[in-house]
């Protein structure tokens, strides 16, 4: 069977050999035989790759090697499509851009405060080490540049976990604040020789003033509509909301949303906002979205840029009268009093409070 096989490889070979025989001197019979003059046809000339090429086979373009009838290239070879043009890669959505802090107020006591206490020698710093690896949240403090960096916020890019891709607000000393990436902070201070961790307030996270720094700032609660051109999200626009609450300007907060796995990766409208006070932020997002769990849909979820499902847990198929109405119960203490119908989509008292029994 080798043999065989072996035989079979060899005959394209043996026949140009033969061929060649042949040709240098073909029997007469053969060249009577040759209506094509494959016999008496010259040899093609062997360019070499040492000479020069003539110029006029050189192309001057990409559209002259194009246009060659030889090489009969398909449109769709060359045609681009489902590509983003370099110019849009590369325009920033979001810029995080230091800007002028509406509401420092808020903080500039809490400045004074830390740098009184740092000079006093009652709290520390620690060097900001090149390669350190800084996951920072709510309430820790840095030096950077000079000025004291206090984030406010971490505004997470998908539900239930960390990531590198999230978003801080961060309020300087200097009467000026920021939202840039996590990872973008965190190049920030390892680039800067002089920056600083500020050492927390108590001996430990079980230390009632170890979240000293953590400022209880309602912010601003918001319900923004998805503009979602997913044939899955699309025909429930209308009656699907996301409930989210933050302390920086909301517009800025939904700037980046097609980028942001929280917001369907897609751009919102935000449709209501309502302004809440001395109440911590997370406490009034967190209740809102366990009143509203009822209308959460199930199986709403977004592919993320690796192809695994995002579900993100800020959505619910609500109105946002019903969210103005359950924020006035949050202000006034009364929400645990009312229950929401998604049903019948509407806002009802309790049994008990409402006999007067509780």
């Amino acid at each position: 069977m080798l043999r065989t096989l072996a035989h079979k490889r060899d005959v394209p070979g043996r026949l140009g050999t033969i061929w060649d025989k042949l040709k240098k001197d073909p029997p007469q019979d053969m060249l009577e035989a040759d209506r094509l003059g494959l016999l008496t046809a010259p040899e093609p000339e062997q360019a070499n790759w040492r000479d020069e090429p003539a110029e006029n086979i050189i192309p001057d373009s990409l559209e002259d090697i194009f246009a060659d009838d030889d090489l009969k290239v398909p449109a769709e070879f060359s045609d681009l499509r489902h590509v983003t043009p370099s110019a849009d890669r590369h325009q920033s959505e979001h810029r995080a851009e230091f800007f002028p802090c509406p509401d420092f107020e808020q903080f500039e006591a809490k400045f004074i405060q830390i740098q009184a206490a740092l000079e006093a020698g009652e709290r520390k710093t620690k060097v900001v080490e090149k390669w350190a690896i800084i996951e920072p949240v709510a309430g820790d403090v840095f030096i950077r540049n000079g000025l004291l960096c206090l984030v406010v916020e971490r505004m997470r890019k998908s539900s239930g976990r960390l990531s590198q891709e999230d978003r801080l607000r961060i309020v300087l000393s200097n009467g000026t604040e920021s939202d840039p990436m996590v990872s973008s902070f965190r190049k920030a201070l390892n680039d800067d020789k002089t920056a600083r961790s500020v050492q927390k307030v108590g001996l430990g996270p079980l230390d009632p003033e170890w979240e000293a720094d953590q400022l209880a700032i309602t912010g601003t609660i918001y319900v923004a509509q998805s503009m979602s051109e997913d044939p899955n999200i699309k025909p429930h626009r209308d009656i699907l909301y996301k409930i989210g609450v933050t302390s920086q300007n909301v517009k800025r907060r939904v700037a980046d949303a097609k980028n942001d796995p929280t917001f369907l990766l897609a751009p919102v409208k935000v449709v209501a906002t309502y302004q809440l006070g001395n109440l911590p932020r997370e406490k009034v997002e967190n209740l809102l979205h366990r009143f509203f769990e009822a209308a959460r849909p199930a199986e709403l979820f977004v592919l993320d840029r690796f192809g695994e499902k995002v579900h993100p847990k800020e959505w619910f198929f609500i109105l946002p009268e019903h969210v103005s109405r359950a924020a006035a119960l949050i202000q006034s203490g009364r929400l645990h009093e009312y229950q929401y119908d998604p049903i019948h989509q509407k806002i009802s008292r309790k049994d008990g409070f409402a006999n007067g029994r509780v």
